[in-house]
């Protein structure tokens, strides 16, 4: 038997700038997926989760092909799928997973699926890959297969994490280094707040985005946003809607090395403001942030964090807040508190850490 474990990820700063070329920062968190492989001779390969208990997907080695299993194990099945597409040799197994990630809390538990499932079959298969390669098929799995069109940064994240370190990540470069960030020695905690909010129309959002933000480039004349380095140069695009998309990404870009350079000064109290401008920027001139993601970083910022901002695509999702020691239970009881006076189901709160990236276990 070969057993993985895989982290999830949370991303500091560097938010819709992924897709642009663009900065982000990124860190693996304590909580993962764990995958244990099993050999078999009968050429299938089958996956099964301790979360959805009774269910059984089996599928051929050699034959399986993108289309030919949905649904949750199509990620576990998928990177099957994508090593082979790699070369390697897979041999017939059985696939066990298991997640301490919370479900829909967007700490990409897919991406965390995706590298354990590789690294316990490459084992299994007694072969080794490089970090960034393992990355690149897990990505690939969540593209071709499973029909997500994402980037990189999750499964990077999940790759390459370190304890206490950020990973800074210039995804037009395709480049990554590690950042230092020891919350618990500077007496911080970073807290996801789950809002529990789905909005509809997400992916239509999402794509609208999308081509602004191409159209913004095209008109810049640049072969990315990344190539932006002074704001005021988005103020020539004559369409108020993309140079409000455009400003986002270039502002945020500077709000990631602004970062980089207040965490290798040692002062993450310092981040706290910036994280609260970059939702502001997502809020208002990519305008992706919603009702429950708002309230949950005015009422963590009120109650003693010294910032916040919403994380991942928007429209719902989760809020991240950097919170000193004394004051997290303060955040926490005022984010509950704002949310039940609207009526609103209570969020899901999750102190999380930087963490160890993918590797094999015991």
């Amino acid at each position: 038997m070969s057993r993985a474990h895989a982290p999830g990820r949370v991303n500091l700063i560097g938010e819709h700038t992924d897709y642009t070329g663009g900065l982000t920062l990124p860190m693996a968190v304590d909580m993962g997926v764990t995958c244990e492989a099993t050999p078999r001779t009968d050429g299938r390969v089958t996956a099964e989760s301790r979360e959805m208990p009774g269910e059984h997907v089996e599928a051929d080695v050699a034959s399986v092909a993108p289309g030919d299993v949905r649904g949750w194990a199509a990620y576990v099945i998928g990177t099957v799928w994508a090593l082979r597409e790699a070369g390697v040799p897979v041999p017939a197994c059985d696939l066990r997973i298991s997640s301490t990630v919370p479900a829909g809390a967007g700490l990409s538990s897919s991406a965390a699926v995706e590298c354990a499932v590789a690294l316990a079959v490459l084992d299994l298969a007694g072969a080794t890959m490089p970090a960034r390669e393992v990355a690149r098929v897990a990505k690939r799995a969540e593209n071709e297969f499973v029909g997500a069109p994402t980037g990189s940064m999750d499964q990077v994240a999940s790759m390459l994490g370190e304890a206490d370190h950020l990973i800074f990540f210039d995804t037009g470069e395709d480049t990554t280094r590690t950042v230092p960030f020891p919350l618990r020695a500077q007496g911080l905690h970073l807290l996801v707040i789950d809002t529990h909010a789905h909005h509809q129309l997400v992916v239509d959002e999402y794509g609208e985005r999308r081509r602004a933000l191409e159209a913004a480039t095209v008109q810049l004349g640049v072969p990315s946003l990344r190539a932006v380095t002074d704001a005021a140069a988005v103020e020539q695009l004559a369409d108020p809607v993309l140079r409000r998309r455009a400003r986002h990404v270039v502002t945020e870009n500077a709000r990631v090395l602004r970062t980089i350079v207040l965490l290798e000064a040692g002062d993450i109290a310092a981040v706290g403001p910036v994280l609260t401008e970059g939702h502001r920027s997502l809020r208002d001139d990519l305008e992706v942030s919603c009702e429950e993601l708002d309230v949950a970083v005015d009422a963590a910022c009120a109650a003693g964090a010294l910032g916040a901002r919403m994380v991942g695509g928007g429209f719902g999702g989760s809020a991240i807040a950097l919170v000193p020691t004394d004051a997290v239970a303060a955040v926490t009881t005022a984010v509950t508190a704002a949310y039940a006076a609207r009526g609103w189901r209570a969020p899901d709160v999750h102190d999380v850490t930087p963490a160890q990236g993918a590797h094999l276990v015991a």
